[in-house]
């Protein structure tokens, strides 16, 4: 009997124990808001768990419900975004650079960064590795060389990877050498079947060579936006066409030489899905590719979900999206974030890429008769002058505490409250919410069966830590 007691009592203060924890379990806040009052600004006031939820909605996260795991957050670093880094002073930069790829002591803790293969629309000119006289080709590729990045790109690539040596890259081709190509322009176009075979042997050579630089490749996408033909440079590769090259080409290619970089399709909008599900239904294709990298500017984020219900195995990316806003009014942070940030995460995605990093004040450089004029990037860089944009602090949001290795775990929405979880590997939980309504959101945050009371402001983003 006295034994009976002695662990009836025990229970009770265990359970006494962790009742406490859990009420004394505190959180932190990080906010932005649309009048620029504050910017991923950490709240002094921590918020605390309590029995109740008052009369509060209630917006539930369960760390017990895991999805998928994360490789990180960050941009597309264009040859403009380097060109201008390269053009800052190199004290300047240097300070720059460990702002954005720390983490830690307030850095941003950018973790994962697109680079174009050969030049993409926001570079001051078109180039590939292997440009040739006409009438000239290069199936061995001996003139292979990557040239034009050893300017800019490169260099400022080794000062990332000298900060933060982990930080995964993806690579993408714009367009292949125009001699490929059945127009032989660096614009619209397509790759003739002739020079599968030396395309692949192309994106083999690009890989080589950047690891000779000390530059892992994590990944790479077969073409940038398969199905947009307006760029400069730009190339058409239908899904039929994309799906034998990786099957009797690319994936080959690398296999005999011995690649591990992941091979990413389609590379394009959720719009048409039929492009990525018919090669993942290809098995002589799909053995070869690790997932689908979309872009958002056509379809919606929720359409992916689509695609990895079909094909669970398989990995999803969100490779590029343009996140803009006008130079004066409102920060734009709360829409950018529920359609972007949030919307590519709860559909599966396992990165999500802005774009691009930076641009000077005119939007360049970028190519003529086909570059992006109104892409604004994440910074406007004019020499040393450095302005942060909407897209900068969408990313920060995710960025500085999602580090690569967590897990999205379940969270629930409610009107007008979009919401994203994930589980830290340091088993901390991050709760990021975008209020999008025109007034002042209250709620409560329901975890482990306490409540933590709070107030997200009008079209504001809060980051919540504990």
């Amino acid at each position: 009997m006295k034994l009976k007691m002695l662990l009836c009592s025990f229970c009770a203060l265990l359970f006494s124990s962790l009742l406490n924890a859990q009420q004394e379990r505190e959180a932190r806040m990080w906010l932005t808001t649309s009048d620029r009052t504050a910017l991923v600004a950490p709240q002094a006031v921590a918020l605390h768990f309590s029995p109740e939820a008052g009369r509060l909605p209630v917006l539930a996260v369960d760390d017990a419900q895991h999805f998928q795991s994360i490789d990180g957050f960050g941009f597309a670093l264009t040859g403009g975004s380097a060109q201008l880094l390269m053009r800052m002073n190199a004290s300047q930069r240097a300070a720059l650079l460990k702002e954005l790829f720390t983490t830690g002591d307030n850095g941003m803790g950018v973790s994962y960064l697109r680079v174009s293969i050969g030049s993409s629309d926001m570079n001051e000119r078109v180039y590939s590795y292997d440009d040739l006289a006409p009438g000239e080709t290069d199936v061995e590729m001996a003139k292979f060389n990557l040239g034009a990045d050893r300017a800019d790109v490169i260099p400022v690539l080794k000062e990332i990877l000298a900060i933060r040596p982990e930080i995964k890259i993806l690579g993408s081709p714009w367009s292949a050498p125009a001699w490929m190509k059945t127009n032989n322009d660096v614009k619209a176009g397509e790759l003739k079947p002739e020079y599968y075979k030396a395309f692949g042997k192309y994106l083999v050579k690009y890989i080589e060579a950047m690891r000779a630089e000390g530059i892992a490749i994590d990944a790479i996408t077969v073409e940038n936006e398969p199905l947009n033909p307006k760029n400069t440079p730009s190339m058409v590769v239908f899904a039929k066409e994309e799906d034998t090259f990786i099957a009797n080409d690319l994936g080959p290619a690398f296999e005999k030489a011995g690649i591990r970089t992941k091979i990413l399709l389609y590379d394009h909008n959720p719009d048409v899905l039929s492009y990525p599900l018919s090669i993942l239904k290809d098995p002589a294709a799909s053995k070869y590719v690790d997932g689908t990298a979309f872009h958002l500017y056509g379809g919606d984020a929720g359409l992916l979900t689509q695609v990895h219900d079909a094909f669970p195995q398989k990995n999803l990316y969100l490779t590029e999206q343009s996140v803009t806003e006008p130079r004066l009014g409102p920060l734009g942070i709360a829409e950018a974030v529920r359609r972007v940030m949030i919307g590519a995460t709860r559909n599966w995605c396992r990165n999500v890429l802005l774009w691009n990093l930076a641009a000077d004040p005119q939007n360049g450089p970028h190519t003529n008769n086909g570059g992006c004029t109104d892409c604004s990037g994440a910074m406007t860089l004019n020499d040393d002058s450095v302005t942060k944009n909407v897209a900068y602090y969408a990313v920060e949001h995710f960025s500085q505490f999602v580090p690569p290795g967590s897990l999205r775990v379940a969270s629930s929405e409610m009107e007008q409250l979009a919401s994203v979880a994930f589980l830290t590997p340091q088993h901390k939980v991050v709760l990021v919410v975008s209020n999008t309504a025109n007034f002042a959101k209250p709620f409560a945050v329901k975890y482990h069966e306490t409540f933590l009371q709070t107030t997200l402001p009008p079209e504001s983003v809060g980051t919540y830590v504990w």
